[in-house]
């Protein structure tokens, strides 16, 4: 009772400040189903006021005369005591057999009732849907002759079973972009890179992930139904094992046009697939970033998507002209140019800004790039960011589905338990990692009996006041008092490294803790070296624009299929394949490498 509008109040702050018609995300949630029930526990979980069954047991006519469906139960403790949420799905499950029910205790087990509820809200909203998927695509692959196991790919960038999947669906969220930064880790260590970018580019998004040592980086916060679509803030907040990329609203199908200040301004709008960009002949007229490639001789018009279809140059060309060249008096090429210009250093932008708030540098990385429109921007990019070498993968168009094949069993099991550090118990911390890995061990070894499997712990501590946490491990053993000692210096060294100094005088709390259990990944070979070879066959030129001279150049095209390791070739030229073109601009040298993907190098002496 008395906190139903919490989900609809958020945060205290605005996302824009200066926007007095601010919109607002909606919850999922109507007011008029947001039910209170009698009940009421502390922080600590100590029950204050007995759960009034009788209380639940009158919003049963609720539900049936709204054909409910699905329910969230989110009640203002129960990560610290789940009995009374628990109890409520019993009663409804007993009158209501057929109601699908999701516990905020176990969808989402922390503190801060904004997000559980939330989480838990979204939860209930897709899962009737994704479990009726789920159940009848794992049958009919039965039916088929299917006798391998059904595995689906978490936004955490594990693998896990169709009945976690049944049962938390919010955690499919992303899955798929999460599947391209697995697969960037590890090329990463095939190729001995300590610190890489992943750059993955479709038909309507643009994602970065910043991956050390193989690792992408991690999260725990994720919006959705964004009123601003890259505003943060603007959206619904879930909080799911999440591996934490950048989105920008630029995709091949991302339409350009001119703002209202005479600005070009380039997505979030597509055109998707039908009508598709202008180039496609399908009815489309607005200007996309797929008809400026095709303007600038980025893409070839004949033998599309592998063949399967013919681009038109000349409606891409007018449909430049029309949204952006009229308007700020460019000629065909130098408004397709512009349009490439702006997706590129947004793309690039985004990049220096991410890295700046997690303290790290881009100038050192490699650019690992796929997704069917990243390698036709990569060294562009590159450029920009004063990257000296980038890595188009074999399979680069379908590179997150490949990713998923690299992916780990695994599972995240969260819990808040507020802790201030000089008052640290290892003996209770120790009973509820027991705990933690039981549940976590029995879905991973669900999906991978008998696997060997790697365990990881951590907490997200924060100076006491503070509103944000940062990440420690934590030891994965019995804790000890020593170990209060152990965590402080972890989070000395972490803060520091974050923010350049530590608060001495300020006492330190963990808010919440985290355990994953995965199973362990073959070790990956490191790619054989191998010498530089020939000069790599082409099979024709085409006229490429080239951004330093403005102009266009007749550059060298290559079939990626008729490359060997060890070929090389030199900038500006196209590498053609199925699903993507890879171009080489002016700056760098290809050579595919020991394991088949291309390497893209700066020329010796040129700087960015």
């Amino acid at each position: 009772e008395g906190f139903r509008d919490s989900v609809e109040m958020g945060y205290e702050h605005r996302f824009d400040q200066y926007d007095v018609n601010i919109d607002k995300p909606r919850p999922l949630v109507p007011r008029f189903l947001r039910l209170p029930v009698v009940e009421r526990c502390n922080a600590r979980g100590d029950v204050l006021l007995k759960l009034d069954e009788e209380s639940v047991r009158d919003l049963i006519s609720i539900l049936r005369e709204n054909q409910i469906e699905s329910v969230a139960i989110v009640l203002l403790h129960a990560y610290a005591n789940p009995d009374h949420e628990r109890r409520i799905r019993d009663i409804l499950s007993a009158v209501l057999p057929d109601l699908w029910i999701s516990l905020s205790s176990e969808v989402c087990p922390e503190i801060r009732e904004y997000e559980r509820m939330s989480t838990a809200s979204a939860n209930a909203y897709v899962q009737p849907l994704m479990a009726s998927y789920l159940t009848d695509l794992d049958s009919k692959l039965r039916t088929e002759g299917a006798v391998c196991p059904l595995f689906l790919m978490t936004s955490g960038g594990g693998l896990t079973t169709v009945q976690t999947a049944r049962a938390h669906p919010i955690r499919l969220m992303e899955s798929g972009p999460a599947g391209g930064a697995i697969l960037a880790g590890h090329i990463a260590l095939e190729c001995g890179l300590d610190k890489v970018l992943s750059y993955d580019m479709g038909g309507t998004t643009a994602k970065i992930c910043l991956i050390d040592e193989g690792k992408p980086q991690t999260s725990r916060t994720f919006e959705v139904d964004r009123q601003y679509r890259f505003t943060k803030g603007s959206g619904l907040p879930l909080r799911i094992p999440v591996i934490e990329m950048v989105e920008i609203g630029a995709g091949g199908g991302s339409i350009a046009k001119i703002d209202n200040l005479n600005r070009i301004q380039v997505g979030p709008e597509s055109a998707g697939s039908e009508p598709g960009p202008a180039c496609y002949d399908q009815g489309g007229e607005d200007a996309t970033v797929t008809d400026a490639d095709v303007a600038l001789g980025r893409i070839a018009p004949e033998g599309f998507a592998g063949g399967s279809m013919n681009l038109s140059p000349e409606l891409s060309v007018g449909a430049l002209e029309r949204a952006i060249g009229q308007k700020l008096n460019l000629d065909g090429p130098l408004a397709a140019f512009a349009v490439s210009e702006m997706v590129e250093e947004n793309m690039s932008n985004a990049a220096r800004v991410h890295a700046v708030e997690q303290g790290k540098e881009l100038a050192a990385r490699t650019l690992i790039a796929f997704g069917g429109a990243a390698p036709l921007h990569a060294c562009r990019m590159a450029e920009k960011l004063n990257m000296d070498r980038v890595i188009i993968p074999q399979g680069a168009g379908v590179g997150s589905a490949i990713g998923f094949l690299a992916a780990p069993v695994s599972y995240e099991v969260v819990r808040s338990r507020y802790t201030k550090l000089e008052e640290f118990e290892p003996a209770a911390l120790s009973r509820m990692f027991a705990e933690m890995h039981i549940e976590a061990f029995d879905i991973v070894s669900a999906g991978a009996p008998g696997a060997e499997l790697d365990e990881r712990r951590i907490a997200y501590m924060r100076y006491i006041g503070q509103g944000h946490e940062i990440v420690v491990d934590v030891p994965v053993r019995d804790l000890k008092e020593a170990d209060g000692a152990g965590l402080k210096a972890a989070f000395d060294k972490a803060y520091e490294d974050l923010f350049g100094r530590v608060i001495p005088s300020m006492q330190v709390e963990i808010l919440t803790w985290a355990l994953s259990i995965s199973t362990v990944q073959p070790p990956t070979d490191l790619r054989e070296e191998v010498a530089r070879g020939p000069i790599a066959p082409t099979v024709g030129k085409q006229e490429l624009f080239d951004a330093d001279r403005t102009d266009f150049v007749a550059a060298p095209v290559y079939q990626r299929n008729d490359l060997d390791p060890g070929m090389t070739l030199d900038g500006p030229a196209l590498i053609m394949e199925a699903q993507t073109t890879t171009v080489v601009t002016d700056h760098f040298t290809a050579m595919i490498n020991g394991v088949g993907h291309i390497e893209l190098r700066r020329k010796q002496g040129d700087s960015a």
